[in-house]
């Protein structure tokens, strides 16, 4: 499922940033993982947040729970399957990529390497595209995915941006969330806007705009 949010174009160029969480994938069930769980309310901030401050993006946001595993026994002459072959087009026509990750066993999570995978495949959809990580833990706020998947995208040509780097620890004082889940501490709205703000200039340099 994909819910596009429109965004006003009211002070700067627009551009179109894919936006990827993979929580909610039933190849890892964090449900039964109780306090060490990605806080499902995470996964809608950055749309939130531009609704309210961020003008000129345009935000798409894509579920990848029906990517099936990674099996090249199923490309045909350049082709791919049905929901791969969506998945890797959302990218293509991407200007940029904003990746939403919990870390497992001081990595990413297994169902987005495989996505990262998937849209790799030659021609690989990733190529040149700028890109943002916003991630959420423990202590750290899983700094240790973000950098492991910053090492993925090195291979890939993906230019994530350097700074600011957002890691979030979601459980520690004061309350980042109210109790229906919407953001509701300052600091980490200012945080984030300034993350999407970056991602947003990155974007043009890169562009050539």
């Amino acid at each position: 499922m994909v819910d596009s949010i429109q965004l006003s174009q009211e002070s700067v160029k627009g551009i179109e940033i894919e936006y990827i969480e993979i929580d909610r994938l039933p190849l890892l069930n964090t449900d039964l993982e109780g306090q060490g769980t990605f806080p499902p309310e995470v996964e809608d901030f950055p749309i939130q947040l531009s609704q309210e401050s961020v003008k000129g993006i345009e935000i798409e946001y894509i579920e990848i729970d029906r990517l099936p595993l990674l099996n090249t026994d199923l490309e045909g002459q350049g082709t791919f399957p049905p929901e791969v072959e969506d998945f890797r087009q959302k990218i293509k026509e991407a200007d940029s990529v904003l990746f939403a990750s919990p870390e497992y066993n001081f990595s990413l999570a297994a169902p987005l390497k495989n996505a990262i995978d998937w849209a790799s495949r030659p021609p690989n959809a990733w190529a040149n595209k700028a890109a943002a990580i916003i991630s959420t833990g423990g202590s750290g706020g899983g700094e240790r995915a973000q950098y492991h998947l910053r090492q993925v995208g090195v291979f890939l040509d993906i230019h994530f941006i350097n700074k600011p780097l957002f890691c979030l620890n979601a459980f520690e004082p004061p309350a980042k969330f109210d109790k229906d889940g919407n953001l509701v501490n300052a600091e980490t709205k200012e945080r984030l806007k300034e993350v999407l703000l970056a991602l947003h200039e990155f974007t043009l340099r890169i562009q050539g705009k």
